[in-house]
């Protein structure tokens, strides 16, 4: 289903650049030649809408009701598999897996100094 629609969403995508390029644009008038902004208003009002631009709209709202129906079925598949692949962990496992301890390092021998003599200790006070 996913591939099918994915297909039908390139071919409409494909489509939809062509009519739009085949459109000429606003100003493809004579008085757009010249530097005329308004060119629209030079000539009259535009009229009804060309084959084109019907065909535009069309094209148009298919490829985004094909977005978002692709949207929701990959959103769908994407709850029981992976983007990494079948090594990767699901969530859900990943946060229920006992962590790995890691043995204690054994305490580091410290050095003992001998306690000061007596002599010494009441010297430095």
């Amino acid at each position: 289903m996913e591939g099918l629609v994915l297909f039908f969403l390139i071919v409409v995508s494909l489509l939809l650049n062509v009519v739009v390029l085949l459109q000429s644009g606003k100003s493809a008038d004579l008085a757009g030649a010249f530097g005329g902004a308004g060119s629209q208003s030079t000539f009259g009002p535009r009229g009804s809408a060309t084959f084109l631009s019907k065909l535009t709209t069309v094209l148009a709202i298919l490829f985004m009701v094909l977005t978002l129906l692709l949207m929701i079925i990959s959103s769908r598949k994407s709850a029981t598999r992976s983007v990494l692949g079948p090594e990767a962990t699901p969530p859900a496992a990943a946060e229920t897996a006992p962590e790995k301890k890691v043995p204690p390092a054994a305490p580091a021998q410290e050095q003992q100094t001998p306690p000061p003599a007596q002599g010494q200790q009441e010297k430095s006070n």
